[in-house]
């Protein structure tokens, strides 16, 4: 098969979505791999890795036309929607509940889209995992620097110091991104409660956190009770495949305290304030009522010699399983079949078909 790796041109996506280790195994496994020139400048990979690697280094127009497999990081964006087709297989981070233009291109476009936020593994989501534990790390370490006034913020350590009260966090969602946000906080020395709706977690949750930080059985009156006064809530919520329920409302936002701030780590799948527009690295911030929202869509794009090593690790061997056959691949496996969310012009995915019951899909 043709595998095809193309340079990510999202604003400040530097992630690439193959290795050039990656590109050895798939060159040893018969297959032919192209990489666009500068793919993997911004992860510490130079062309000549690939090259050495066994990848032909070709122009963005070559990669796209050559590929049956498309392997990506991030959803194609609007200027590559045109360049979708329908004996193409895209794999890469789409997150197409929140979004209708790309869900409707690949409809017309009738490619397979095979999304790594759905794959599953038991009850783990093994390839959105890794970064959600990197954006998660991130959305503490964003929040500690805009709440300081030069960043626009109320001027608050989030530790406090000794005989000065501590920044009151309240992390919503204790999965990937809420479990590293909290352990980052804490970290930090703030004051953190983690909100979560499912039982078993919450024990789970009770004994990593032990006295760090409350653990609490999430309800829409608990909601409202600990988001009372609040400096900073980090949305952490996430319905694999489908849009995130909408949580803290924009009345809500009175009950914060005064220029507080809202992350929302969810805004990816269209976010869990009802206030939250996404936003980039060049305007991360914006002001509702006066509380400052960071709602920045590919969070771990901007530390990609990390990020890229960690996802890398995690898609490689689902690379290497759909550039031997793509439908066995996803037959084979119902894991690995959870991640089909578009085919032969349908949606595949329960949440995509939820979030747009007027548009084809094909659940059987």
């Amino acid at each position: 098969m043709r595998v095809a790796v193309p340079r990510e041109i999202k604003p400040a996506e530097q992630r690439v979505g193959l290795m050039p280790a990656g590109v050895t195994a798939l060159v040893r496994d018969g297959h032919e791999v192209y990489v666009e020139t500068g793919a993997g400048v911004g992860s510490g990979f130079d062309d000549d890795a690939y090259a050495a690697a066994g990848a032909e280094v070709v122009d963005r127009d070559t990669v796209w036309e050559r590929a049956e497999l498309l392997v990506k990081v991030k959803e194609p964006v609007a200027e590559e929607h045109a360049l979708l087709r329908p004996d193409l297989v895209l794999f890469a981070y789409l997150h197409l509940a929140a979004n209708r233009p790309l869900t409707e291109a690949l409809l017309r476009a009738g490619t397979t889209a095979v999304a790594f936020e759905t794959v599953r593994s038991g009850r783990i989501l093994p390839l959105l995992q890794p970064m959600s534990e990197i954006a998660g790390r991130l959305a503490a370490q964003s929040a500690a620097h805009h709440l300081q006034s030069n960043a626009g913020g109320p001027g608050l350590l989030m530790g406090g110091v000794p005989g000065v009260a501590a920044a009151k966090v309240v992390v919503i969602g204790g999965g990937a991104v809420g479990t590293q946000a909290a352990l980052a906080a804490v970290g930090l020395m703030a004051d953190v409660t983690v909100l979560d709706a499912d039982g078993a977690r919450i024990r789970e949750l009770t004994d990593l956190m032990g006295h760090r930080a409350r653990v609490l059985m999430s309800d829409e009156h608990v909601l409202e009770d600990e988001i009372t006064g609040a400096h900073l809530v980090i949305g952490a919520v996430l319905v694999p495949g489908a849009a995130a329920p909408k949580l803290v409302r924009r009345e809500h936002l009175a009950t914060l305290h005064d220029r507080a701030l809202l992350v929302d780590v969810a805004i990816d799948q269209g976010g869990c304030f009802e206030t939250s527009r996404p936003t980039t690295y060049d305007d991360p911030t914006f002001e509702v009522d006066g509380i400052t929202h960071y709602c920045v869509t590919n969070m771990p794009g901007v530390v990609p010699r990390t990020a890229t090593r960690a996802l890398a690790n995690a898609t490689a061997p689902y690379v290497r399983r759909l550039a031997r056959d793509p439908r066995q691949a996803l037959a084979e496996d119902p894991g690995f079949g959870a991640g089909l969310n578009v085919a032969e012009g349908g949606i595949r995915h329960a949440g995509v078909a939820q979030a747009f019951p007027d548009l084809p899909a094909d659940l059987d």
